[in-house]
């Protein structure tokens, strides 16, 4: 099998990974992503798609992630693990579909608007 890369995305956080055939390494940015990502719910958000596919130590997983914040980085990076086990076998995209592990999250954050200090806050009112 050669090498297969795809992107997910997420907020401000763009991931491209790249998957081969391996004994189930997964680095992000240089470093093992447990150590990327300390906390346990992220680590379970980059695991779930290889254990519903099944496929936990058949591939080693490359990822390149920048922008945004660790939360959005982690699911960025399920995006792209997700788009990739699909390439490679058809017959999980129901599984990870029910999962909701194939749909791109397209909420950002709204732009400031000008005379207000946030979005929609506005400054403290006084009638007199």
């Amino acid at each position: 099998m050669e090498v297969i890369n795809t992107s997910g995305r997420r907020k401000a956080s763009v991931a491209r990974i790249y998957l081969k055939n391996g004994s189930g390494q997964i680095t992000i940015n240089g470093k093992d992503y447990k150590e990327y990502f300390p906390m346990a719910y992220m680590q379970y958000n980059i695991e779930n798609p290889l254990t519903l596919a099944g496929a936990t130590n058949q591939y080693d997983i490359k990822v390149n992630v920048n922008g945004g914040g660790y939360k959005g980085q982690a699911e960025a990076v399920r995006l792209a693990i997700s788009k990739a086990l699909v390439e490679i076998n058809e017959e999980i995209r129901t599984t990870l579909k029910e999962h909701k592990y194939l749909m791109r999250d397209s909420r950002v954050v709204e732009r400031k608007k000008y005379g207000k200090p946030k979005a929609r806050k506005s400054f403290q009112f006084s009638k007199r």
